[in-house]
């Protein structure tokens, strides 16, 4: 078992720090003097030379010289959530945000605050994944630095019956960010598509994957843990064999380096009005949105059910619960609530419809 971990955390008076050093400001940022620190702070010089390494340490490039101040001249590529918040403009989603180094699973420590009483809204990061979980126990490739690991907690007044379309408003919200980043104004605008029930795959390729957990109390949910992976700037070429060929990420895609922070304060935003939207109108009003990116109906698929079920047949669209609406060969129509889909080659779904 690995040992229990620890977000990592800064002192206010760091945090006083760089709000005084412009971490908020684009560069040039201008010097401040160590003595205007200190006045400012009300803390002693040894203090603010203190909390100036202590955020050396974390990754900020902060120079200072005799007579001229301190100056922080970058900002670290880390999902602080000093950096997160800074330019964050949500209600409570990312109000309150715990950045670990390296967690064993984000889904894993999120359950847990979720368990102690953790608000709505509260989100868990991590640079790095050791056992990151996706759908039907398999494990989701997490290399340090690169990509966005996020889980958040949510706490909807729903019926438990009503809470896997969760999965779909947050496959809405991504898949339409992921799609800002790479339209650049060219392309017909569906190189981004859904895949259900909890992968968006860009070019055809899986570029994020969704993992929700539920803890019920009765009938009625008590919270939500909302997984989620997307592979921002790791190299293809570093993913495990199995399943190079099946993945990208965005900075593949664009031929540019993703800045991680902001992407996360502008996924926050759009979860929060997704799922505002989600609370106060029901999915049905975020439907068009999903059929947009939805581009599965009409396509034959084969689906494995945890259980051990297999439906094979051709994909007829969403129903109002989630749930996967499928025509057999036979004629008859089934709904599939959850599995692993695999895609059949082009040309098979004309095949099974011909039969239905």
């Amino acid at each position: 078992m690995e040992p229990r971990q620890t977000p990592t955390k800064l002192a206010a008076a760091a945090l006083s720090i760089l709000d005084a050093l412009g971490a908020q400001k684009a560069p040039p940022r201008a010097p401040f003097s160590g003595a205007e620190l200190s006045t400012q702070l009300e803390v002693s010089r040894t203090q603010i030379w203190k909390h100036v390494e202590q955020l050396r340490a974390r990754g900020y490039q902060i120079e200072g010289a005799a007579g001229g101040g301190y100056q922080l001249k970058t900002l670290p590529d880390r999902l602080y959530p000093e950096l997160i918040r800074a330019g964050l403009h949500t209600k409570s989603l990312g109000q309150h945000i715990e950045h670990y180094e390296h967690a064993d699973s984000t889904n894993r420590i999120a359950a847990e605050l979720a368990r102690q009483g953790a608000a709505h809204g509260t989100i868990v990061v991590a640079e790095e994944q050791t056992a990151g979980r996706g759908r039907l126990g398999r494990s989701f490739y997490s290399p340090p630095h690169q990509n966005l690991y996020l889980s958040a907690i949510l706490r909807p007044n729903l019926v438990t019956e009503a809470a896997p379309l969760f999965v779909l408003s947050t496959a809405i919200a991504v898949a339409e960010l992921i799609a800002s980043e790479v339209d650049d104004g060219t392309s017909d605008g569906d190189e981004v598509s859904i895949k259900w029930p909890n992968d968006i795959l860009l070019r055809g390729k899986k570029t994020s994957g969704i993992l929700l957990e539920m803890h019920a109390e009765g009938a009625r949910v008590d919270s939500l843990v909302l997984g989620i992976g997307i592979n921002l700037n790791a190299d293809p070429e570093s993913f495990p064999e199995s399943f190079r060929s099946q993945a990208t990420s965005l900075s593949h895609s664009t031929g540019r380096q993703i800045d991680r922070v902001d992407f996360t304060r502008r996924l926050l935003a759009r979860l929060e009005e997704v799922f505002d939207q989600h609370l106060g109108q029901g999915f049905e009003a975020l439907r068009p949105r999903f059929e947009r990116r939805f581009h599965m109906q009409g396509k034959a698929v084969t689906i494995d059910e945890i259980g051990g079920q297999r439906y094979a047949g051709t994909v007829l669209g969403i129903d109002s619960d989630g749930a996967l609406r499928l025509a057999r060969e036979d004629g008859s129509i089934c709904r599939v609530l959850a599995g692993d889909v695999t895609l059949a080659p082009a040309g098979a779904a004309k095949q099974t419809l011909s039969k239905a």
